[in-house]
């Protein structure tokens, strides 16, 4: 899978999930900060990225996602 397709399902999730405009979504958004989101938000969203991707990320690893780039970063080294 490409990056770009990638960050495409990525996108899609975080449209899902935290209600923002598609354009406005980029590698550099904070989802913490930018997206607002709460420990339970967070929790969810990485839920979301292993099934969505079939792949299983550890709490160590999901505490390192702090970007929408840095999912797609995690998502492709670990395909």
């Amino acid at each position: 899978m490409s990056r770009e397709e990638v960050f495409g399902k990525i996108k899609n999730i975080v449209i899902e999930h935290f209600e923002i405009d598609e354009d406005k979504i980029t590698e550099a958004i904070s989802i913490k900060d930018d997206l607002e989101a709460d420990s339970i938000s967070i929790m969810e969203f990485v839920l979301e990225l292993e099934d969505v991707f079939e792949a299983e990320i550890s709490d160590e690893d999901a505490e390192k996602i702090e970007t929408i780039g840095a999912a797609v970063d995690y998502i492709m080294a670990n395909q």
